[in-house]
C-alpha cells in the first residue's frame, strides 16, 4: 500500500492544482504537449493552405498563367520574399486575355493563302523522314 506523502514543512498549507506529488504524472504538462502539437499542425496547415491561394485561383485560367503563378508561389516559399506571393495573388486574380487563338489563326490563314500544305502549328518530324530515307538506302 502508499503511505500519504507528507509535505515539506517549508510548504504552504494549499498548493495550487497544477502541482503534482512526486512520482505522479504532471497532467498540465500532458496537456500542453498535446496542445502545442495540435497547434504547430493547425498553424502549419493553415499556412501552407494560405500559400497555395494564388495557385487555387489560377487554376482555372490559361496554362501559363498557371505556371508563373506556381512559379512565383515556389520562389515565395523558399525566399520568404512576401512581394512574390502577392504578385502571385495578384497575377491569379487578373484574367488575361487570349492573345494566343487570333495569333494562330492568322498563321494558319496566311499558311492557307500561301497555298503551302499542311498545318503550320502542327510539329514536323524531319527526323522521322530522314531515318527513313536512310534505311532505303
Amino acid at each position: 500500500m502508499q503511505t500519504a506523502v507528507a509535505a515539506h514543512p517549508l510548504a504552504i498549507e494549499h498548493l495550487p492544482a497544477f502541482v503534482t506529488p512526486p512520482g505522479e504524472t504532471d497532467g498540465l504538462m500532458t496537456f500542453t504537449i498535446i496542445f502545442m502539437l495540435l497547434a504547430i499542425f493547425v498553424a502549419g496547415t493553415l499556412y501552407l493552405r494560405l500559400h497555395s491561394l494564388p495557385e487555387h485561383l489560377a487554376h482555372g485560367n490559361q496554362k501559363m498563367q498557371f505556371e508563373i503563378v506556381a512559379v512565383l508561389g515556389l520562389i515565395a516559399l523558399f525566399t520568404h520574399n512576401n512581394i512574390f506571393w502577392i504578385a502571385a495573388l495578384l497575377l491569379a486574380m487578373v484574367d488575361l486575355p487570349d492573345f494566343l487563338s487570333p495569333l494562330r489563326s492568322i498563321a494558319r490563314s496566311l499558311h492557307r493563302i500561301a497555298g503551302q500544305p499542311g498545318d503550320p502549328l502542327e510539329p514536323e518530324a524531319p527526323a522521322k523522314d530522314s531515318q527513313a530515307k536512310e534505311g532505303a538506302h
